[in-house]
């Protein structure tokens, strides 16, 4: 496949400099992004295989296991269920099942359907990025943002698509002419979870991969 993320740098899809957005506990439980707005691109995600319980001063872990099933994991209409009582979406309208269903699929790495402690955490991060960055757009806070401006987030994360792309991305994501926040995460995701997925094949930067058929149905219909 020819294109994809442009070579070298940060990885795309990284929230745009600044501090966490206040809110009811996500000011607390997301906290400031690091550098790049999310874990280092191919590091390791502790928590998943036998690592040891987190902390119990950290401060998302109560409200993890608040939501989580027995099994210790949540799932999407437990994370909607979280996030729409948390009021993390403020005066946007809530996530919507299916919008959850992805965020979940982004970082589930073992195809579940679900997610543990440390995918919550970075789960949030990612979300509050996401969220200053369409308010910085949403200026009249109408929980709209207009397509150009779109194409002009989309720029600003990283991503370096064609003019071809952005215009199937805006007709994909938007409603009336306008993109709510709920179609904006939703773009967000599936933008960071493909291109994460390109880049962990094209191992030599050339921006090209070979995908078998069973792994770009893999790839392409996770998110």
């Amino acid at each position: 496949m020819q294109g994809g993320p442009m070579q070298g740098g940060p990885m795309p899809g990284a929230p745009m400099p600044g501090g966490h957005m206040p809110g009811q506990m996500f000011g607390q439980m997301g906290g400031a992004p690091p550098q790049g707005g999310y874990a280092p691109y191919g590091g390791g995600y502790p928590g998943a295989y036998g690592a040891p319980p987190p902390a119990a001063n950290d401060p998302m872990w109560g409200y993890f296991t608040a939501i989580a099933g027995q099994d210790g994991e949540v799932d999407a209409e437990e994370l909607q269920k979280c996030l729409t009582q948390a009021g993390f979406t403020g005066s946007y309208s809530p996530f919507s099942l299916e919008s959850c269903r992805i965020m979940i699929a982004m970082l589930d790495r073992d195809y579940t359907g679900k997610m543990g402690f440390n995918e919550f955490k970075e789960l949030f991060v990612a979300l509050n990025g996401w969220k200053q960055n369409f308010m910085m757009f949403d200026q009249d806070r109408s929980g709209t943002v207009e397509p150009r401006e779109l194409s002009q987030a989309i720029n600003a994360m990283g991503f370096r698509v064609s003019p071809q792309a952005l215009n199937v991305i805006i007709q994909r994501y938007n409603k009336g002419g306008r993109i709510f926040f709920d179609d904006y995460v939703a773009c967000c995701v599936k933008l960071r979870t493909l291109t994460e997925n390109f880049r962990r094949r094209d191992t030599m930067q050339q921006g090209s991969v070979t995908f078998q058929y069973d792994d770009f149905i893999l790839c392409s219909m996770a998110v």
